[in-house]
């Protein structure tokens, strides 16, 4: 069965509890035990007759008597499937939407005509500081920066913003494009802010850690910063949510030549 679910993941597990000591239950236990699994939802159909289950014991989401079958399986089943969905769309680290999240709220405001501005963030030497300092502390610092985002995003433009979290050390948000640069300026300074309480005493007061590359060669990084790029559609046409998030990528590239923190704007949005 494991390797079945292996080769075709599927939205949703219906299982068929016939009876008390059915190990139908305990099937379901092993296979969300897997980390694979651990999010997909189980809906059991459980005969009239069984009662006092202590759910507790068992990874179930959610279950329908037999004799409600007709009237509610289908409801149950698209629930289950849709909260599966929502699970997925958001990054387990920050909370925040992920990619399939990002790509389908742009492409909705594409859709719609709106005028907005998009902003790609990435944090600077976050790879040598995962590998000197650990994962556990490198997770710190991208829940510390989803955080920080977040919060500042909703306090200058509370009304019709958005932030998403791409994956590893890269973020998007977007806002109307009369804030975006404000929005901007105010992430740099408290990511600067807050930096340094996350390396050791001495490592920051020389302002750079050592750390192996990807050659196995050992070289001097300097202290993290976030470099970002800024789009916007207001005098530019984009169809597709891959063009637009395409240019803020271009941008941010641009934005990592320059020393510190910064962001750089598509001038041709201005």
């Amino acid at each position: 069965m494991f390797d079945y679910l292996f080769n075709s993941v599927p939205s949703l597990i219906i299982a068929d509890v016939r009876h008390r000591s059915s190990n139908i239950l305990e099937l379901i236990n092993n296979i969300k035990n897997d980390p694979v699994f651990g999010q997909l939802p189980v809906l059991c159909i459980l005969s009239d007759d069984i009662n006092n289950i202590n759910w507790k014991h068992y990874a179930v989401d959610d279950y329908i008597r037999r004799s409600d079958i007709e009237n509610d399986i289908r409801t149950r089943v698209k629930f289950g499937i849709e909260r599966s969905n929502r699970v997925a769309e958001i990054n387990p680290l920050t909370r925040l939407p992920g990619n399939i999240s990002i790509n389908r709220h742009i492409q909705s405001r594409l859709d719609s005509g709106a005028i907005f501005a998009i902003a790609y963030l990435d944090i600077d030497n976050f790879k040598p500081f995962n590998d000197k300092y650990g994962f556990s502390r490198g997770d710190e610092i991208i829940r510390a920066t989803g955080r920080l985002i977040l919060n500042i995003v909703k306090n200058i433009h509370s009304i019709n913003s958005f932030v998403g979290h791409i994956g590893g050390d890269d973020f998007v948000y977007i806002t109307d494009t009369e804030y975006i640069e404000t929005v901007s300026r105010e992430i740099i300074n408290s990511f600067d802010s807050i930096i340094p309480t996350f390396y050791d005493a001495q490592d920051y007061a020389k302002g750079y850690i050592e750390a192996v590359d990807r050659q196995n060669n050992k070289k001097i990084y300097n202290i993290m910063t976030i470099s970002i790029g800024i789009t916007s559609n207001k005098n530019r046409k984009f169809l597709h949510y891959g063009e637009i998030t395409e240019v803020a990528s271009k941008m941010k590239s641009f934005a990592k030549k320059f020393s510190g923190s910064c962001f750089k704007t598509n001038r041709r949005m201005a």
